[in-house]
This record gives structure tokens, C-alpha cells and sequence, in this order.
């Protein structure tokens, strides 16, 4: 109804735009608390919704992301129904969209700060996810004060459908996070296989083909975060007494031990003979993929190498659980003083290539309420690839640490942790062939 028809309606002390008794104040400082809390809320469930709507691997995922946006826009609906709501109330359902705007908040700073206390790290954000839950409390209880559900038409349906959404939004979440990346399998071919050799008459040398080839044959797509291929020859002495088998017990003050043992090879030792990268770190195999590399095996036709052995080894990262930032993929040289904080005298720590770099979880919630993680991975061509994810980010006073240096100042129970979370884990292939046979095979 016209509120200034004056046949309709009769003012007493003044008109559609007076308040009697107003405390114009007190509503001024509502309107206020109102709009910061809400415009706050706004930049949270967009910064949330933001990456995942757009960058997130899975349909499942992005949709949470689209949905966090669609929060995000209810929330720039309720600004101006808040102005409304507490001033002249020329829209009915104003009340009802800062109640649905304060709810969507209460349930979403709810969420993070359940999601933080899995994990109690310290970040400044937690700050503000309490704030943000400490002011929908308090902005629920002055709605529910004015009582903003007489203003709805059919406030049943409109609980049913803040009830429905809330429960979808909550069936997508766990979809995403928890379902999906545990129900999808991993399945790898990898093989590392020794070719015919070849040499002439005149060359002292002999050339062996090696062929390394990966195929992911799951359907999960993921990262390979470091990766190597190492061949090496035995050399071993031949035990008449048949006693090798005692020999795998090794060095007993050491603890070292020998999981494989022969009765007629004795003091069987193993030289490096060839050593690289396959695919490279910070590659990716898509379901389907599949990646082959042939190298040439050099040896000296006088070899004394009993057998060679062939390995391929890598750790995957899935890429429905994380996603790796792109400085990873610059390589850093630990012998290198212009490295900066990963420069390591070689004395001290060794030569390793160094790849470090941010590793994000599969749902921008997760990263908003941990402390970063970094994925560091460590090759040199004698030595056993070796990569680890934790919060360590090689601060300046933790240079100058080899890799077990670091180790030791590691949590490894934060180690073991997000190794699961992730998803990494190693996939390796071994070949053996007799040095005779292939000399005698070559060409």
C-alpha cells in the first residue's frame, strides 16, 4: 500500500519517512556491523570458490567452487537488503535474504574452523574465520530478535530450501575431498628392458640398447615429482663351498642386511654404470599416457660384470589430491653458491639437484586452514632419489643441511601424513641380464 496516502493512512507526529522513539544511532551502528561482517564473508567464499571454479581438476570439485561463488552472491544480494531492512523496508523478503546471508556464513566459518582444528596449526586467516563465526552469532540473534521470518511468505519452504542446499553443498564437499580420491584406483605398466648389443671387430666397446617405458593405465592422472633410471653391474666371487648364503646377514654392527642370497656368489658388490632422468620431475602422465626413452649402454668388451641390472623408479603425486606450483619445475643446483638458500658446501651435504616448490591440496578449504606445504625432491646420479612433502621451506637459518640433515630436523610423522594425503607413492621396475649372453648376442 501507498504509505503517504493520506486517505489511507494518517501520521500522527509525522510522515512514512519518520521513526518515532528512533534510536538513529544505534540502527546506523547495525547497519554498520551488518555490512562489514557480510562484505568480509563475500571475499572469503570468493577467494575459497575462486581457484577451485576455475582451476580444480575434477567436475566435482569445481562445482564445490561454483558453489562457494553462488554463496559469494548471495552475499552482495544481502548488502543492499540490509540498508533496507533496517531503514524503510520497502522490500519484504530484505530480512530474509540477511538471514539466508548470515546463515551461509555460519555454516561456512563453521566448516573452516572444524577443518583447522584437525590440525590446530597456527595461521593469521583463523583470525578471521573466528571473527567472521563470532559475528554471524551475533547477527542471527538480532535477526531472530526482530523476528525477519513474519516477512517471508512461506517460511517452511524457505527453511526447506536453505536445509536442501546446505545438505548438497555438504554431499558435493565430501564427495570431492574424501570419496572420490580414495575410490579411484592406480595402475601403472613400467618396464626397463636390454636390447641386443652392438659393436664391430675393431672397437673395443660394446653397445647395449635400454628401453625404459611407463604407461599410466589407471584413471587418475598424476605428477611425477622425481624420477631416475640407474644401471649397474655385480661383480661377485665364486663360492665353491657353497657358503654365499650365509652372506646375507652383512654387516651385523651396522644392521645392514642382504634380502637376497646365493650359495655359489660370494662378496657381491654393485657399480654404478649408468645413471639419468626419465621422464623429469614435475611431468605428468594423463590416464592413458604412456612415455618410452631409449638410451645406449656403453661397456668394455673386457668387462668383468657378471650381470646388469636395470632400474626405473619414480614418485607419483596424484592430481586429484594436489596440485604443484610452478616453480617446482626450476631445477637447483646444491654446489652453487648463487643458489642462494639452497647452496650447500659439497664438503658438507654432497651434489643433489634440488626441485622445491608449493603444493596445493585438491580443495581451496583445505589450503585456506593449513600452513603451506612444499614438495622437495632430491637427485644426484649415485644416490637413491629421495623427495618428502611438509611445511618445511628451506629457510635461510636450515641452510647448509644435506638431505639427511634435513630429514633429521623433520617431523615424520608430519612426513608419513602428507605423503597419504597426497597421494605419494613410488612405482619402480627392475631388469637383470647375464654380461655373457649379451656379448655374446652382440652384432
Amino acid at each position: 500500500m501507498d504509505l503517504d496516502d493520506r486517505s489511507r493512512v494518517h501520521w500522527r507526529g509525522g510522515g512514512s519517512d519518520f521513526w518515532p522513539d528512533d534510536r538513529g544511532w544505534r540502527r546506523r551502528l547495525v547497519i554498520a556491523l551488518m555490512l562489514v561482517g557480510l562484505l568480509a564473508s563475500l571475499g572469503l567464499h570468493v577467494a575459497i570458490g575462486w581457484a577451485d571454479a576455475l582451476g580444480a581438476l575434477t567436475f566435482a570439485q569445481r562445482l564445490v567452487g561454483v558453489l562457494f561463488l553462488l554463496a559469494g552472491v548471495v552475499e552482495g544480494i544481502a548488502l543492499p537488503a540490509v540498508v533496507d531492512h533496517w531503514g524503510r523496508r520497502q522490500v519484504r523478503l530484505s530480512g530474509a535474504l540477511v538471514l539466508l546471508g548470515v546463515l551461509m556464513t555460519l555454516a561456512t566459518t563453521s566448516l573452516l574452523l572444524f577443518l583447522w582444528l584437525q590440525e590446530r596449526e597456527y595461521i593469521a586467516t583463523v583470525l578471521i574465520f573466528l571473527g567472521l563465526w563470532l559475528w554471524s552469532l551475533w547477527a542471527l540473534h538480532a535477526l531472530i530478535r526482530d523476528k525477519v521470518w513474519r516477512g517471508i511468505p512461506h517460511p517452511r519452504k524457505f527453511a526447506l530450501g536453505v536445509t536442501v542446499t546446505a545438505l548438497m553443498t555438504a554431499v558435493s564437499l565430501g564427495y570431492s575431498i574424501l570419496y572420490q580420491p580414495i575410490a579411484a584406483p592406480m595402475h601403472f605398466v613400467l618396464r626397463a628392458e636390454f636390447g641386443t648389443p652392438r659393436t664391430d671387430s675393431g672397437s673395443p666397446y660394446v653397445h647395449v640398447p635400454l628401453v625404459l617405458y611407463a604407461k599410466n593405465d589407471g584413471g587418475i592422472p598424476v605428477y611425477i615429482v622425481i624420477d631416475d633410471y640407474t644401471v649397474t653391474g655385480s661383480l661377485a666371487k665364486f663360492s665353491g663351498s657353497g657358503d654365499g648364503l650365509k652372506e646375507w646377514k652383512g654387516d651385523q654392527e651396522g644392521g645392514w642386511w642382504n634380502p637376497e642370497a646365493e650359495a655359489y656368489r660370494s662378496d657381491v658388490t654393485y657399480e654404478v654404470v649408468a645413471s639419468g632422468q626419465f621422464q623429469g620431475p614435475g611431468s605428468t602422465l594423463d590416464a592413458g599416457e604412456e612415455f618410452k626413452m631409449e638410451k645406449v649402454i656403453t661397456l668394455p668388451k673386457s668387462t668383468k660384470y657378471e650381470t646388469l641390472n636395470a632400474d626405473l623408479q619414480f614418485a607419483i603425486l596424484r592430481q586429484d589430491r594436489g596440485k604443484i606450483d610452478d616453480e617446482f619445475y626450476n631445477p637447483k643446483l646444491s654446489w652453487i653458491k648463487s643458489e642462494g638458500r639452497y647452496y650447500c658446501p659439497p664438503d658438507e651435504c654432497g651434489e643433489h639437484v634440488i626441485y622445491h616448490g608449493r603444493v596445493r591440496y585438491n580443495t581451496n578449504l583445505i589450503n585456506v586452514t593449513r600452513k603451506p606445504r612444499y614438495v622437495a625432491a632430491f637427485w644426484a646420479p649415485e644416490e637413491a632419489p629421495d623427495v618428502f612433502i611438509s611445511s618445511f621451506n628451506f629457510k635461510k637459518e636450515k641452510k647448509n643441511q644435506s638431505i639427511y640433515g634435513i630429514y633429521q630436523g623433520l617431523d615424520e610423522g608430519e612426513v608419513s601424513r602428507e605423503a597419504e594425503r597426497y597421494g605419494l607413492v613410488w612405482a619402480s621396475v627392475n631388469s637383470e641380464v647375464s654380461v655373457r649372453g649379451l656379448l655374446k648376442q652382440a652384432r
